[in-house]
């Protein structure tokens, strides 16, 4: 019975092709296999609460356009490097437990004298404040805003420290994770006396930057206000679990809390003015310091299902399924990342767009962005709710749209944009993202085929190149293999498929070699397995001498760390985005193996 219920829903009106549902998805062993007519049905479903956007004048002049391209910057045919960092990471003397935007400009000053022309940054967007411990970056309550728990409070006109307080600091900072909670409560306690006992409401730049961000701005405030209140009384800090009458903005119980709790809605006005100013400072100060492309940015693939954004702006989500990944080596289950995706028909309608908000927000701080998960700008694995990742599938998005968008945005603010094209791509994608002048996101050890790895000449130069990422072990993880006793240890994959992991990793290993050898880096003398850093630094003047445009190098390797930023399909097994760097940034100068590698890199790209 439920099977023909769920060929009449996809027979009837709207089918799913009309919203480009695929049939078909990836399996663990490379083949595609049928999508079941029930998960068809129920992403078919989520999609139809809201009416399908026909916007014919739209595509026309997207089609009469011809191809949009992003901006590039006129570097003289150079190839420039920078390094990549989670800013949360940073240890300093000063901060309270969290790397700050006060630590950020001090970091870039660092960097700007290693020689390197950006800094590349973890998604700033705004969490839940009052449930920090909810820390992914890429799992954000909207993308449109910061993250004030960046402020660097100690810089604020106004700030007063005590005994008490520095006895707060001094614990935060000596532990090995950050600790979200109590940094969130002591900075959100500190900034709400600065903010009462100064008269914050009467500065116009404040009164100006309210104006400017208009009422997504003031929503997203109402909406910390109301969750940090319900917090306080033992309630939820996502408002599918709120009081009925809150979970609308427009009820009349939510206006009625607006003006009864006005001092509240101010004060998270407040702190995303300050944190737009630090962020805006740490900018400037990149630019400043002769860097050519400043910072680079990451922008996050969707929202919490519960947050701001979902909240404030309800028509432009799907409902009833969520952004995930189909099953795959690496996952053999599949993944539900439990994000929301903005609704195919309402991503690219309106003047201003959801997403040109939501890009507009990030570009305006960078000289480069990241579009995590790329594919997303033509499709998007949808997982229904309460179904297994076996379920999901495939939808289509308007991609001539979304890279018009882009390059509009890219040219307004002289900003690059890099695709972050990796896994499941649909075909045809690189192609069209590179003549759409968007650099594609090549990492060392993805760049494999079956002659084993691609010498340096076959990297695109249209593209950014790097040793590894936030969801990968450092080059020195990677050869002994952590990454794969990580999967393993957290059951993402069967003990035979880890068995047989670390099997392939032995032959990447000698792969690798060769690899270094062909290019001139290492002698055919045997290499000393037991010197990672010496090879981490062969790693990246490999890479630092493809003809890729940008170079990016992890400051997790610069500092060889252990603990793994992220490990991907884990959630409270591992403590994903709370790992502090093992260095202070005092310290980091001094460190001669952060030279070794910097100076491979620095002589490569300048040849």
């Amino acid at each position: 019975m439920k099977q023909n219920i769920d060929d009449a829903m996809l027979d009837r009106g709207q089918s799913s092709e009309a919203y480009d549902i695929e049939n078909k998805r990836p399996s663990p062993q490379g083949n595609d296999v049928p999508v079941s007519t029930a998960g068809r049905a129920k992403i078919l479903a989520s999609l139809e609460r809201y009416p399908q956007n026909n916007d014919q004048d739209q595509t026309a002049s997207v089609e009469a356009s011809g191809q949009p391209q992003c901006f590039l910057p006129d570097l003289q045919g150079e190839r420039v490097w920078g390094v990549a960092l989670q800013l949360y990471e940073l240890r300093s003397r000063r901060n309270w437990g969290i790397g700050d935007f006060d630590d950020l400009s001090t970091f870039i000053d660092l960097a700007a004298g290693w020689g390197a022309d950006f800094v590349g940054l973890n998604p700033l967007h705004a969490p839940f404040m009052a449930a920090a411990e909810r820390c992914s970056p890429y799992e954000p309550s909207n993308r449109r805003f910061l993250n004030p728990l960046y402020i660097a409070v100690d810089r604020i006109d106004g700030f007063a420290s005590s005994p008490e307080l520095e006895e707060d600091i001094a614990r935060l900072q000596r532990t090995e994770l950050v600790d979200y909670g109590n940094v969130a409560r002591i900075k959100r306690e500190v900034l709400y006396r600065i903010w009462t006992t100064e008269k914050r409401r009467e500065d116009p730049a404040f009164q100006d930057f309210c104006r400017e961000g208009g009422a997504e701005l003031r929503l997203h405030a109402l909406f910390e206000a109301i969750s940090e209140t319900l917090v306080a009384s033992g309630g939820s800090v996502g408002w599918k679990a709120w009081p009925q009458e809150y979970q609308d903005p427009q009820s009349e119980t939510v206006k009625l809390f607006a003006e009864t709790h006005g001092d509240r809605v101010d004060f998270h006005l407040w702190l995303q003015y300050l944190a737009h100013g630090q962020l805006t400072k740490a900018s400037a100060r990149a630019k400043a310091a002769g860097m050519r492309v400043g910072l680079y940015l990451d922008v996050a693939v969707g929202e919490a299902l519960d947050g701001s954004a979902t909240w404030s702006s309800r028509h432009a989500y799907v409902e009833g399924a969520s952004i995930g990944s189909p099953p795959d080596p690496m996952a053999v289950y599949g993944q539900d990342w439990q994000l929301a995706a903005f609704h195919p028909s309402a991503i690219a309608s309106g003047n201003p767009s959801p997403f040109e908000t939501t890009m507009e927000g990030v570009m305006r701080y960078a000289g480069a962005v990241r579009i995590d998960h790329a594919a997303a700008l033509r499709r998007l694995f949808l997982v229904p709710s309460g179904e297994s990742p076996e379920e999901g599938a495939y939808v289509g998005y308007p991609q001539q749209a979304l890279i018009k968008t882009l390059a509009d945005l890219s040219n307004t603010y002289g900003c690059l944009v890099i695709g972050e094209d990796l896994g499941n791509l649909p075909q045809g994608l690189q192609g069209e993202l590179e003549a759409a002048n968007i650099l594609s996101y090549r990492i060392l050890s993805y760049e494999q085929g079956k002659q084993g790895f691609h010498p340096p000449d076959q990297y695109p130069a249209l593209a950014l190149a790097c040793v590894s990422t936030h969801d990968h072990q450092t080059f020195s993880g990677w050869w002994r293999a952590a990454d794969v006793m990580m999967r393993e240890k957290n059951d993402l994959v069967p003990e035979d498929a880890a068995r047989q992991q670390k099997s392939e990793r032995k032959s990447e290993r000698r792969d690798v070699l060769s690899a270094f050898r062909a290019a001139g880096l290492i002698g055919s003398e045997a290499v000393d397995h037991s010197s990672r850093r010496n090879l981490a630094a062969t790693a990246h003047a490999f890479v630092a001498r493809t003809p890729s445009l940008l170079m990016a190098v992890r400051l997790a390797d610069l500092t060889d760390e252990k603990q793994p930023t992220n490990v991907p399909g884990t959630s409270d097994s591992y403590p994903n985005w709370k790992p502090k760097l093992s260095v202070m940034l005092e310290e980091l100068d001094a460190l001669p193996e952060l030279h070794d590698i910097l100076g491979e890199v620095a002589a490569a790209r300048r040849k």
